[in-house]
């Protein structure tokens, strides 16, 4: 296992209605790797919210730019945050791909679904768009110390042209863990990044 020391991240902020609908939000977790024998990690991967019934479209357009973060955060590895405020990978898993690109994918997948949108597009895809969503991954990782998957997200809404931030918002979401291995790390974060998610989409097709 290996550790990176790190300063203890400040404590996320929740919502107390972020939970209301994570039963609807716990889709399940596609487990793409082996059994995980001979030291294979087993490969998880991250849920988009499912399709909504269309409620009349924002007709705007937004490009969502891939999320940014620490160093450990940039990589593919599920990550345990320890009592004294350390980083460790968790041996025996890790993600489909890179995290940031991950959760950028299933945020554009998750705005898609809504059907209230003219467009969600990447940076790279070159669509003429009203808004940019930039966000920082503040925190997306296991406390060994309250037994939690925690994802931690701030985002910002930035108008094409101006520059203007629109409106900025931090999300946050704690879920109950059973034990500290690959499968119930990636289920737990895979819950709480659903709850962002439904927090996420619901204020980028209502911010002004």
């Amino acid at each position: 296992m290996t550790r990176l020391p790190l300063s203890p991240a400040l404590p996320g902020r929740l919502h107390p209605g972020r939970f209301l609908r994570a039963g609807a939000l716990l889709a399940p977790l596609a487990l793409l790797g082996g059994c995980g024998g001979g030291g294979t990690p087993l490969t998880f991967d991250l849920a988009a919210l499912p399709g909504q019934a269309r409620a009349g479209s924002a007709a705007r357009s937004i490009v969502v730019s891939e999320p940014v973060g620490l160093q450990p955060m940039e990589a593919d590895r599920i990550i345990v945050r320890e009592p004294g405020g350390s980083l460790s990978f968790l041996g025996g898993g890790q993600w489909a791909d890179r995290l940031p690109r991950l959760i950028q994918t299933r945020v554009i997948q998750s705005l898609e679904n809504t059907g209230r949108l003219r467009s969600v597009s990447r940076p790279g895809d070159k669509v003429p768009s009203d808004y940019q969503l930039v966000s920082e991954i503040r925190e997306f990782d296991i406390n060994s110390g309250t037994g939690e998957a925690v994802v931690d997200l701030s985002a910002k809404l930035i108008a094409e042209g101006s520059g203007r931030v629109v409106n900025a918002r931090v999300f946050t979401a704690r879920v109950p863990v059973q034990k500290v291995d690959p499968q119930s790390a990636a289920a737990g974060l895979d819950a709480a990044l659903g709850q962002v998610l439904a927090d996420l989409v619901r204020w980028v097709n209502t911010a002004r």
